[in-house]
């Protein structure tokens, strides 16, 4: 029973003497440890030019949920109704039946057809030749591309245009309810053929930029995109802007951290060692072969953060050693054998909070925490090891030890009033507050909703050119971008049997009563249209038949 109580004593002896002997490792080396920060900074900084920005649709989505795992078994099957870009061809004066507006459109659709990534042998439009229309006639069926190889723009071709898109039934899918625009449906391939690489979402959606948006914004119509990849592009694309807000908010907390402190060497000292931080983590993400997502871009940001409220209680310890006659070096040591063990426990803690993220299992998520747990391992290095000696030769001038001086004796009536409320008394109250938040949030959370409550992305503010353009694909389209796909697997050549095609029809009636489902489509619509079909239009053979030799030819 006591032989625990000899053993604590020998622990924390154990923990001192390891700080001390770090503390004179360090200290006894001040310029190796200088020279070896300076030289690792400048590999990994250099390292860090060569990151790329890093996304794909498969990172983006939990791919070891069953709905995710039996997507990428059809992937190929079902890459048309997944990761498509919708380009939305607008006539802003009028009707699309014009020979000027079909021009432009067949312009368009040449122009999207060659952009590297597009999966060419499934791009739709008015203009391609999977666009087909068919019809039952008193002589048969017939069929044939919605516009026919013999359009020339005239009155009568135009017309006929118009009358082949009703019969192919494209009116609310790729052609607007009231006529004045036309989609271009084009699907992606994950990886560019010629590389092997992932698709650079970056590079396509530039390529849409300026090859179609820009390129025909003065031949008279709107160029909308719709689709995951001009999301993830257009969040790259900020991404530029992001470096901007990092150097406005290094000078921001420059100047509140001068204000502070009233010492430029403190401070600078400070901001550097912050900025090492996120240069070498970013060095680090590439040396092992991680690139920066539209969501872990960011983390620079937390980092840099975490390491200037770390770096304050240094700069505070350090002014404090100071103000009592210590030299620099000797403020420096005290400073790393105080803030040593806790520091490093803070930051510890930080990054396994970080690392239990790896748990999500969504690319995006788990990459994020992987560049937040490096970023965090850098910042011990940095705070508690580079930032200590880099003080022991700047220490703090006098106008910021007068500043110390000065905010040591000053009454702060505000401060000693919010500490009045660690009394009995008045913490008794603010316990009883607190509980009763604690029962006002826990009733409210039954009304707190998960996912999308907004139309469009919710990455993007309402009035984003983004949401703009998908608003708008809302409100003149029957159609939406939301699709959900149900896979009906059946034994190999049997899809087409009578007991498949009931079941499957039965479920398909059960999804048109679900509210928010606008539209139901299966191979089985298809077949019993064409039973129909081959059997001179009548409505009564709209159905399926039990004669398996039926099934098989409408299939």
């Amino acid at each position: 029973m006591n032989a625990p109580l000899h053993q604590e004593p020998t622990r924390i002896g154990a923990m001192q003497r390891a700080v001390g002997f770090t503390e004179r490792l360090l200290f006894g080396h001040r310029l190796l440890v200088l020279a070896f920060f300076a030289i690792a900074s400048v590999v990994l900084a250099i390292a860090a030019l060569s990151l790329r920005p890093d996304a794909s649709f498969t990172r983006m989505i939990p791919t070891g949920h069953p709905f995710i795992a039996n997507y990428l078994k059809f992937e190929d099957v079902l890459r048309p109704q997944s990761n498509v870009l919708r380009v939305l061809v607008q006539n802003p004066g009028g009707d699309i039946i014009s020979k000027e507006f079909l021009e432009t459109l067949r312009e368009v659709n040449d122009k999207v057809f060659y952009i590297p990534g597009v999966d060419r042998s499934n791009l739709k439009s008015l203009w391609t030749p999977n666009a087909l229309w068919s019809e039952v006639t008193t002589e048969g069926l017939r069929a044939g591309r919605v516009i026919p190889d013999t359009y020339d723009g005239s009155t009568a071709s135009l017309e006929q245009v118009r009358r082949n898109i009703q019969r192919a039934n494209m009116i609310g899918s790729f052609v607007a309810n009231d006529f004045q625009s036309a989609i271009i449906r084009v699907p992606l391939l994950e990886r560019d053929p010629q590389t092997g690489k992932p698709l650079d979402y970056g590079a396509l959606t530039q390529a849409l930029e300026t090859q179609v948006r820009e390129h025909f914004a003065g031949q008279g119509v709107t160029i909308r995109v719709i689709g995951f990849a001009q999301i993830i592009g257009d969040l790259l694309a900020a991404a530029r802007d992001i470096l901007l807000f990092f150097a406005l908010t290094v000078g921001l907390i420059s100047a509140l951290l001068y204000g502070y402190c009233r010492c430029w060497r403190s401070t600078a000292v400070t901001v550097l060692t912050c900025l090492l931080t996120v240069a070498c983590q970013l060095g680090l993400l590439s040396l092992l072969g991680f690139g920066l997502d539209p969501y872990s871009i960011l983390v620079p940001f937390l980092i840099f953060a975490i390491g200037i409220s770390h770096a304050v209680q240094n700069i505070n310890l350090m002014m404090s050693e100071m103000s009592q006659g210590a030299t620099p070096v000797q403020a420096s040591r005290r400073t790393f054998r105080a803030l040593f063990i806790p520091g490093t426990t803070a930051l510890l803690a930080d990054a396994v909070g970080f690392i239990t993220l790896l748990v999500i299992d969504i690319g995006v998520i788990q990459q994020l925490a992987i560049t937040a747990s490096i970023g965090v391992f850098v910042a011990i290095f940095t705070k508690m090891f580079l930032l200590p000696v880099l003080m022991s030769y700047v220490g703090v001038s006098p106008r910021g030890m007068r500043q110390q001086l000065k905010r040591s004796r000053s009454s702060w009536p505000v401060f000693r009033r919010v500490a009045g409320i660690v009394q009995p008394r008045r913490a008794t109250a603010l316990i009883v507050v607190s509980l009763m938040l604690l029962g006002v949030g826990y009733y409210a959370r039954q009304d707190l909703k998960i996912g999308d409550l907004d139309k469009g992305a919710p990455e993007f503010r309402p009035e984003s050119r983004y949401n703009q353009d998908n608003a708008y694909l809302l409100d003149h389209y029957t159609t939406s971008t939301d699709v959900f796909v149900v896979m009906f697997k059946t034994p190999a050549e049997q899809c087409s049997r009578y007991a498949a095609a009931d079941l499957a029809n039965q479920f398909e009636l059960q999804m048109r009563e679900v509210p928010g489902v606008e539209s139901v489509q299966s191979l089985y619509n298809a077949m019993r249209f064409n039973i129909l079909a081959r059997n001179e239009g009548n409505p009564k053979w709209a159905e399926f038949s039990r004669d398996q030799f039926v099934m098989n030819n409408a299939r």
